[in-house]
């Protein structure tokens, strides 16, 4: 066990040729396309980072236009809403308008009706009466006069102050 933990130099000097020849091996072979790789991925990786925050900026600023067109949105809708009131309320002034016209109309030719209509029955009463009149002065002048001539000029005077009325 002691060769195995003993140095001698000889060891030594070929593990030392043994890893200078791999290290300068490697070096040449693997040590630059190492670095190569290790250098693109460094930039794919900055190049990455440039596209996120771009992306990010692009993000921001479509956003702020989207919010700029809700809010537009917004303001478009509240606008037509108002004109709709408006228009709704105008056309249920004008309705209300028009039937409180009818109405006036209709009252108006109601109470012209009446009023046609009382002078109507007042004449036809009027009427009734001038001939109730003449019927009871008839009789009590044919009672009290018996004379034919008297009775003519009764008549002829009642009538003509009928006439008159």
């Amino acid at each position: 066990m002691e060769g195995l933990l003993s140095v001698s130099i000889g060891t030594v000097a070929w593990a030392t040729i043994s890893f200078l020849i791999v290290l300068f091996l490697l070096r040449k072979l693997a040590w630059g396309p190492i670095v190569q790789s290790l250098k693109e991925r460094e930039e794919g990786i900055a190049n990455a980072i440039r596209e996120a925050d771009r992306a990010r900026e692009e993000m921001a600023r479509l956003q702020a236009g989207n919010e700029e067109l809700l809010r537009q949105a917004r303001e478009e809708r509240d606008v037509i809403l108002r004109e709709a009131k408006a228009v709704g309320e105008k056309m249920r002034t004008e309705a209300q308008q028009r039937a409180q016209n009818e109405a006036d109309r209709m009252i108006s030719s109601a109470r012209q009706e009446i009023d046609n209509q009382k002078k109507a029955a007042i004449a036809d009463l009027k009427n009734q009466v001038a001939q109730l009149s003449i019927e009871i002065a008839e009789k009590l002048v044919r009672e009290k006069l018996s004379d034919g001539d008297r009775q003519k000029a009764l008549n002829q005077a009642l009538t003509g102050e009928f006439s008159k009325n």
